[in-house]
């Protein structure tokens, strides 16, 4: 392919990522590449208004929780292609990232031609998933909507609270103070229709598949 693209590794080991690099650059001639080992090194270069052709997107990751960090972008950059690259290859867990706006759903153990295949099936603009996988259009649940109601910002606090993060922990990585925690998290019980912090785990646990 000659056209120029920006693509966006986001994967937490090291080896893999670099196994990925040289897979993509032998699939697309010339592409530039970008890289990161969390989702938050991940919202940091996505904030540098990059034009960014692709995301590929790891499940497991540091500061997230399962398909929440797909979740999360999606609110945040709705027009961002984004593939899951996983060595899940649980159906019940690609028909929910489907659900949840993936543009496709890349298994680690995809052989090559079947990986550069696929890249260059979602950078004409096809969604690709494994042949396999019956998608079917569930309609999205009560929950999901609700979960869609929460700020990028609740979304955060939310996700660190199901990493078992305390209120004064949550606040020094935001940098806020533990009254912004508290005043997020009254505004999550409320939106979730939720009565506790155990509560607003389980339904965010409901919403992501066990990986």
């Amino acid at each position: 392919m000659q056209a120029q693209y920006t693509i966006a590794i986001a994967d937490d080991h090291p080896l893999f990522r670099n196994a990925l690099f040289q897979s993509v650059h032998m699939a697309i001639g010339g592409a530039s590449l970008l890289e990161a080992d969390s989702l938050e090194s991940l919202e940091k270069l996505l904030s540098n208004n990059i034009e960014i052709d692709l995301l590929l997107l790891d499940l497991k990751m540091p500061g997230t929780n399962g398909l929440s960090g797909l979740h999360l972008l999606r609110q945040q950059y709705p027009e961002l292609p984004i593939v899951i690259i996983s060595a899940s290859e649980n159906p019940l867990i690609i028909q929910q990232a489907h659900q949840q706006g993936a543009f496709g759903f890349i298994p680690k153990s995809s052989s090559m031609p079947d990986l550069i295949s696929a890249l260059h099936q979602v950078l004409k603009g096809d969604p690709y998933y494994p042949n396999h996988i019956a998608l079917t259009p569930n309609p999205i649940s009560e929950l999901h909507n609700r979960l869609n109601t929460l700020t990028p910002q609740q979304h955060k606090v939310l996700t660190m609270l199901a990493n078992g993060r305390l209120n004064k922990q949550i606040a020094y990585d935001l940098t806020v103070s533990e009254a912004t925690i508290k005043a997020h998290m009254t505004a999550i019980f409320r939106k979730l229709n939720v009565k506790n912090r155990t509560q607003a785990v389980i339904a965010l646990q409901q919403m992501d598949l066990s990986l």
